[in-house]
């Protein structure tokens, strides 16, 4: 039987790519589509055969839901992902998971109660270039790791969206600096720790636009990441190695008819390689409604990015704005859930 699930919000995401890609796997089933705009919640189901609910909490309360896709701004995951797991039902949550690490923390260990599966909706891992990459990296081809930089940076936003707004979790560090820091926990594991972080910001934006993190693990290994939504666009990362080196360009959103350019170099020379496409939203789809199927445990890189999230965020201690020529904060953070208690 496939998985039965139902949508909390009308966001674009929900619109574009993910109800596209529900609706294509045989293996789930959009079956409601819940919105503050009754009207529009009827014109986004429509297409899918899907009942259209006024309001949230009545989502939550059908019996034709197995799962919950929470696509709302960041700061309102945290109580609709609670509420759907309070009732019964596994969730796929928009990344972040939440804006406050503890919070984080306590629903996922909601989850492992319950028995239900929460997963964070960070797409780009589910793309097989990354696990490309990680082959090359296994077999030695670029020698011992040394260090990763990677970057996420978006042209600047309309005035209007809801990233630039504090009170719906904008600003870049949790809209885009997620990637790079994802891809910094994928090639060089968990144990990472922030050394040092700034978030900037322009002379009017109540959110930070851009910022930059300096990480290292307990062996040396040093990640490099960099974000922003006033930015050019780039969305990549290069891993350094001890005889060479791995760059992965559209690393972080490519189409799904898109084929990545990895681009190896070592002292044998420069190879050039086209990957084939693939398509991360259909296989993100796949996998959440496979966790569902066969019980997956909550997955604790989801806790480890929220620590890191937050450690980021007070080794900056603020968002700086032009003309502010405060000393550079140096850090060695790692802010763990257990003991704090805000992101």
């Amino acid at each position: 039987m496939a998985l039965r699930v139902g949508v909390l919000g009308c966001a674009e995401i929900a619109r574009r790519r993910m109800l596209p890609a529900m609706a294509a796997d045989p293996g789930t089933t959009v079956t409601a589509i819940a919105g503050r705009d009754g009207a529009k919640a009827e014109r986004m189901a429509a297409p899918y055969g899907a009942a259209a609910v006024h309001g949230y909490a009545g989502l939550l309360e059908r019996d034709d839901v197995d799962a919950v896709y929470v696509p709302l701004p960041a700061a309102l995951h945290a109580e609709w992902v609670e509420r759907a797991l309070e009732a019964g039902k596994h969730v796929l949550a928009e990344k972040p998971l939440t804006t406050d690490a503890v919070r984080t923390g306590q629903l996922l260990e909601l989850a492992r109660e319950r028995g239900l599966v929460l997963r964070e909706n960070v797409m780009f891992v589910h793309h097989s270039q990354h696990a490309a990459v990680a082959g090359l990296v296994r077999r030695g081809v670029i020698g011992g790791l040394r260090a990763c930089q990677a970057t996420f940076t978006i042209p600047r936003l309309p005035g209007t969206d809801i990233r630039h707004r504090p009170e719906l979790g904008g600003g870049a560090l949790f809209d885009v600096g997620v990637y790079p820091l994802r891809a910094a926990l994928t090639h060089l594991g968990q144990d990472l720790r922030v050394l040092g972080a700034q978030l900037t910001g322009g002379a009017g934006d109540e959110v930070d636009t851009g910022g930059a993190a300096l990480l290292s693990t307990s062996d040396g290994v040093i990640a490099q990441i960099a974000f922003g939504m006033d930015h050019g666009y780039r969305s990549g990362y290069e891993l350094q190695g001890s005889l060479g080196r791995i760059s992965l360009d559209a690393a972080y959103t490519p189409r799904a008819d898109h084929r990545p350019r990895l681009v190896v170099e070592t002292r044998a020379g420069v190879e050039e390689s086209l990957l084939e496409a693939d398509d991360q939203v259909a296989n993100t789809v796949a996998a959440f409604a496979e966790a569902v199927r066969t019980g997956s445990p909550p997955q604790e890189i989801c806790r480890v990015q929220a620590d890191l999230l937050a450690s980021v965020r007070q080794a900056a201690g603020g968002i700086r704005r032009p003309g502010d020529h405060r000393p550079a904060v140096a850090a060695d953070s790692r802010v763990s859930s257990a003991d704090s208690s805000s992101a």
